[in-house]
C-alpha cells in the first residue's frame, strides 16, 4: 500500500471533454428539477401554521392580553364554525374586574352560540369610557392611565389575530356609558368596525350639563376623575363625543335604543332597595332617553341612517338590553356577512 496523496485519476483528461461538461450539466439540472417540490414540501411544513393559537370553533376560552394598562382579561366565546367575524361586547359604567357583565347579567352567549361569530368581552374599565385618559384617575389611586381606545383598536386586535380573528370585520356595542363609546370608536376606527350599536346610552355628552352628570356618575362608580379623562371640550372630550363625530358614521349598520324609563316586564321590585334601584333606573333611562332622541335628530340632519328602537318601557336595566342586543342579532350577522 501507498501512503500519501491518491492522484485523481483521468479527471484532467475529463474536464476537457466538451461532452461531458454537457452530459453533467444536464444531470444537474434534471436533480435540480426532481428535488424541487421535495424542497417546497419541506419549506411548507416548516412554515408555522397560521392562526396560530386557534381555540375549537365554539369553545369558550378567558383570555390573558398585554397592554399598556398591563395584562387584561377578556372572556372569547370562539365562532362556532372557526370563522374571522367577532362581535365586541362593552360594559357598563359598574364594569367588575373579574366579567364582563354581558356574560353573566344576559344570554348574549347563548343568542350567538350557533352563529359564526366570535364574542370579545373586555373585561374591566370601569367608568372609563373606554377611552385613552390624559392621566391616572387624580381622586382614587388610580396607578395607571386607562387606554383604552388603543387596546380596544390596536392591542386586542393585534392579539386576536393571532387565533385567526379578523381585524377589519368587526362589530361593537355598548351600554349606559360604553354605548357613546361603542359608536365614537366605530366612528373613529372605521376599517375595523362594520356595526354598531348604542343601547340607552349617552349620546350627546357635550350638551349643557351632561359633562357635569358624568363627573357625578364617575365618583359614584369608583371615584373616577372625570378632569383625568379629558379636559372640559379639549379635543380628547370631542372625539368621545357620538353627536360630534356622526357624520363619520354614515354607511355604518347600526341599532340605536333607549326605553321610555317608565317599568316593564322586568321591574318587579320586591323590597325597599329594590324599589330604590328600579327609581334609580327610570331616572338614567330618562336622560338617556333625551340624548338619544337628539342624537336621532342629528343624524336625520346630516342624512346618515341608523335604525332607532324607543320601546313604550324599560328602565336602565339589564334584561331591557338583553333583548335589543336579540332584536339586533340579524342586522349584526348580516353586516359581518356571517
Amino acid at each position: 500500500m501507498r501512503f500519501g496523496r491518491t492522484p485523481a485519476s483521468g479527471l484532467s483528461d475529463a474536464s476537457s471533454d466538451p461532452r461531458l461538461h454537457r452530459r453533467l450539466r444536464a444531470l444537474v439540472a434534471i436533480a435540480a428539477a426532481v428535488a424541487m417540490p421535495f424542497s417546497a414540501t419541506v419549506a411548507a411544513s416548516a412554515a408555522p401554521a397560521t392562526p396560530v393559537l386557534r381555540a375549537p370553533a365554539g369553545g369558550y376560552e378567558e383570555l390573558m392580553v398585554p397592554s399598556v394598562m398591563g395584562p387584561v382579561k377578556v372572556q372569547v366565546q370562539w365562532a362556532k364554525n372557526g370563522g374571522s367575524a367577532a362581535l365586541y361586547l362593552l360594559d357598563g359604567m359598574a364594569a367588575r374586574d373579574d366579567k364582563n357583565a354581558w356574560s353573566f347579567e344576559t344570554n348574549a352567549m347563548q343568542q350567538f352560540a350557533n352563529d359564526d361569530v366570535t364574542l370579545v368581552m373586555p373585561v374591566g374599565g370601569m367608568s372609563s369610557f373606554y377611552a385613552d385618559w390624559v392621566s391616572p384617575s387624580s381622586l382614587n389611586g388610580q396607578k395607571t392611565t386607562y387606554k383604552w381606545e388603543t387596546f380596544l383598536t390596536e392591542e386586542l386586535p393585534n392579539f386576536l389575530a393571532g387565533y385567526g380573528v379578523s381585524k377589519t370585520n368587526n362589530g361593537i356595542i355598548g351600554l349606559s356609558m360604553s354605548g357613546s363609546a361603542a359608536l365614537s370608536l366605530a366612528a373613529m376606527h372605521r376599517d375595523q368596525f362594520k356595526y354598531a350599536g348604542s343601547f340607552s346610552g349617552a349620546l350627546n355628552l357635550s350638551q349643557p350639563g351632561m359633562r357635569e352628570a358624568v363627573r357625578v356618575a364617575m365618583l359614584r362608580w369608583g371615584a373616577y376623575s372625570s378632569d383625568s379623562l379629558a379636559p372640559p371640550w379639549s379635543p380628547q372630550w370631542l372625539r368621545m363625543d357620538p353627536f360630534t363625530v356622526a357624520a363619520q358614521l354614515k354607511g355604518l349598520p347600526m341599532r340605536i335604543s333607549a326605553g321610555s324609563g317608565l317599568p316593564g316586564q322586568y321591574n318587579n321590585p320586591r323590597n325597599p332597595g329594590e324599589v330604590f334601584d328600579t327609581g334609580v333606573g327610570m331616572g338614567i333611562e330618562a336622560v338617556t332617553l333625551i340624548s338619544t332622541r337628539s342624537f336621532e335628530s342629528r343624524l336625520k340632519s346630516i342624512g346618515v341612517p341608523a335604525t332607532f328602537d324607543f320601546p313604550a318601557t324599560g328602565t336602565h336595566t339589564w334584561k331591557y338590553w338583553e333583548d335589543q342586543l336579540w332584536a339586533g342579532r340579524p342586522q349584526i350577522l348580516a353586516a359581518l356577512g356571517v
